[in-house]
């Protein structure tokens, strides 16, 4: 999907600053938005691709200018009321008596041991995207390849900035869930990833980029296609 979200190489928006001190959560309200991923994982309101593919969903104008949790709450909100399972109406109705009422008390529950042991469990390692599949790789570590370059709709982890590029195939790990058809709700159709190494002045030009530098980028099969090399130098490949 193409949007606000897709930021590298973007102009405008100011550094990225790094504290050298940072909390984890800016607010109280931020504490009880981070378990929700794991919980609606659990109950299957999304995969990790969905749950990506529902922030991108966000008013563009929305997302630049909200913080880092709430862009969670979307797309939990997205899934539930998709689902049937989340009454967005209540929730406004729940909000607005909490807000008149805030010393009242919140509904109670009892804990699901099978929950919290998921939870536990995902929360400190995340959950593997490895697949076993029987597709055959079709590049292997040294090949030259172009991202090919094309809008994709819906989900997709090939970033605008690499569309288009030449690069060098430098690891192989194998296949693992496809994000532009689990992202999109069409199963994980596992696939084939490779790093792929490009030099900078292939992906912003030599008038703009810095000497010697590359990137190195995990890229899916499917956006890639083979070139043929003419010339290779330790530098690069010329095609």
């Amino acid at each position: 999907m193409n949007g606000v979200f897709d930021l590298a190489g973007t102009d405008g928006i100011g550094p990225v600053v790094v504290p050298e001190e940072e909390p984890v959560f800016r607010a109280d309200w931020e504490r009880a938005v981070f378990p929700m991923f794991a919980m609606c994982f659990r109950a299957g309101f999304f995969g990790v691709d969905q749950f990506r593919h529902g922030i991108e969903l966000i008013d563009p104008a929305v997302y630049l200018k909200s913080p880092y949790y709430e862009h969670w709450i979307h797309t939990v909100e997205h899934f539930g009321e998709q689902l049937g399972k989340l009454d967005l109406a209540e929730l406004d109705r729940r909000t607005e008596h909490y807000l008149a009422h805030p010393d009242a008390p919140l509904p109670e529950h009892e804990d699901d041991p099978e929950l919290l042991a998921f939870v536990e469990a995902v929360v400190p390692a995340g959950a593997p995207a490895k697949r076993e599949s029987d597709k055959v790789a079709r590049f292997r570590v040294g090949d030259v390849v172009r991202v090919i370059r094309s809008a994709p709709k819906g989900h997709t982890r090939r970033a605008r900035y690499i569309r288009g590029a030449v690069g060098e195939v430098v690891l192989h790990h194998g296949p693992m869930i496809y994000p532009d058809s689990a992202g999109n709700g069409l199963g994980e159709n596992p696939e084939h990833v490779y790093t792929v190494r490009f030099r900078a002045d292939e992906l912003w030009g030599a008038e703009y980029a810095e000497p010697n530098q590359v990137v190195n980028f995990d890229v899916f099969d499917p956006y890639l296609e083979h070139v043929t090399v003419t010339h290779v130098t330790t530098e690069g490949a010329s095609a």
